[in-house]
């Protein structure tokens, strides 16, 4: 295997310092994996390796003098999600019309990451608007799974995690409103990291030249191979947004885990409201009982005091609030007209999310306050519990499908399910601000990664990323797709 290419961020970075290999010698060879296998792939669609070699011969004269005190990424490759600014790149956010729209300004996570010595080789792909469970768009074609090409590696953070599947960068920024760090992570056998709501700035996340505010729900997040990484990326990128900067500042609990049986852990393998595949669910038991094996308290039975089915209705509707938010006149009307033809006992999945389209300001109110309200019912919870295990998506990786959305379905246990019915278990997180750790378990009998979510209490981000840490010490972590492993 390719032990460089799969290596983690710390641990590069730790080699750069030892001397083994310089930052130049390190770029020019993720280069050339790009170079080789991304053809296949198609995840790293903007590509500025010029800027990137002149980066990495920066961080070598600042190697040479040992001068990377503050900078823990000094000579790591990174790639980024297109969403972000670069400045000098394109934004386009998957909108042929956007290929001209090139900030001169970098978004809060590259001025972060490049401050820490990062060498930055490129952007990754994301579907339109960040809106998919898949990774394609009309500007940059789709991008497909390292562990199998004919299917998606997830969305829409799906290139950022190709990327670090298929070797191409060591550290990856994505972001999430439905599952879009944890999702392609589950699909492509990576880490990633949905941070509580608001303790990483979005500024420069956006198809805008101009900074836009904090979006509700909306985080800014790490993707890795390694969960020490993931805690790395966080280091980096805490704090406020810029506006916020004067009057406060973000410190989490540290907390002190040593071993897995430092902790008590529920286990949620799957739901009526969004029921998985036998296979989803009997990780999530298997994960259950190699803990109880390690010593940790486990409850298969222990949930918050909360209806799902309306906390989800609560969801979609603060969701579609915002991803409905810049549709044309003419869509909006088409969106009215929909929602006004259904039948008022119509609580569908697609009722809900048709309504929520067109939902007025005060529907929102009262959707975020029983989101207010979800949200001290799972501080209590956590009062008796550390972390959570529940599933991602209801599947391994779907081959591609670029149907219209409305026509797709989810084929689970050979039942088909309507394609947004699993988007719960994101929601379940994302709705009341939770941070999530999703890590990887193994492979599935096709194989095919299978990834879970570690759910905490709210800014207990360090708490899940420790769970994920010792949890797969004793499942094995990451592994390389066997096609790009050499």
């Amino acid at each position: 295997m390719d032990e460089i290419a799969f290596d983690s961020a710390t641990g590069l970075a730790a080699r750069l310092r030892a001397g083994e290999f310089s930052a130049v010698e390190l770029a020019e060879h993720q280069i050339r994996r790009i170079e080789k296998y991304d053809g296949d792939i198609n995840a790293v669609v903007v590509r500025d390796f010029e800027r990137g070699l002149e980066a990495a011969r920066e961080a070598d004269r600042q190697l040479q003098s040992k001068s990377w005190d503050g900078k823990p990424l000094l000579g790591v490759p990174m790639t980024i999600k297109e969403l972000y600014h670069v400045a000098g790149l394109q934004t386009t956010y998957g909108h042929p019309e956007l290929k001209e729209n090139v900030p001169d300004w970098d978004a809060d996570a590259v001025t972060k990451h490049r401050a820490a010595g990062a060498v930055l080789l490129g952007k990754t792909n994301s579907p339109v608007d960040g809106g998919d469970f898949q990774t394609y768009n009309p500007v940059y074609g789709t991008t497909n799974n390292p562990f199998d090409p004919e299917r998606t590696p997830g969305g829409s953070s799906g290139g950022s995690a190709a990327s670090l599947a298929a070797g191409f960068a060591a550290v990856e920024a994505g972001s999430d409103i439905g599952g879009s760090i944890r999702n392609p992570a589950h699909y492509s056998g990576i880490y990633g990291h949905k941070p509580t709501w608001g303790i990483v700035p979005q500024y420069g996340h956006t198809a805008t030249l101009l900074p836009n505010p904090q979006a509700d729900l909306v985080v800014c997040g790490p993707m890795a191979r390694s969960a020490e990484d993931l805690r790395l990326f966080l280091d980096i990128t805490l704090g406020p947004e810029p506006l916020e900067a004067p009057g406060w500042r973000v410190e989490l609990p540290e907390g002190r885990y040593e071993s897995l049986s430092d902790f008590r852990v529920a286990i949620w393998p799957t739901d009526d409201n969004a029921p998985v595949s036998a296979e989803i669910s009997d990780r999530i038991n298997e994960v259950g009982r190699v803990l109880a094996s390690c010593g940790a308290i486990v409850s298969d039975i222990a949930r918050p005091d909360i209806d799902f089915r309306k906390s989800h209705e609560a969801y979609q509707n603060l969701l579609q609030s915002i991803m409905s938010a810049g549709v044309s006149p003419e869509q909006r009307k088409r969106n009215e007209a929909r929602a006004a033809s259904l039948d008022p006992n119509d609580l569908s999945d697609r009722a809900v999310l048709s309504r929520a389209m067109v939902l007025s300001h005060a529907g929102w109110l009262g959707a975020n306050a029983r989101r207010q309200r979800s949200r001290y019912q799972w501080r209590e919870f956590f009062r008796d519990w550390d972390i959570l295990i529940c599933p991602q998506m209801a599947t391994t990786a779907f081959k591609h499908d670029h149907s219209p959305f409305m026509q797709r379905t989810t084929l689970v246990d050979n039942v088909e399910q309507p394609y947004f019915t699993q988007i719960f278990w994101a929601g379940v997180v994302t709705s009341p601000l939770l941070p999530s750790t999703v890590f990887p378990t193994g492979l599935s009998g096709e194989g095919l990664p299978i990834g879970v979510q570690a759910v905490g209490d709210a800014y207990q981000d360090y708490k899940t990323i420790r769970f994920a840490e010792l949890i797969t010490q004793e499942l094995g972590g990451f592994i390389a797709p066997p096609a790009y492993a050499d």
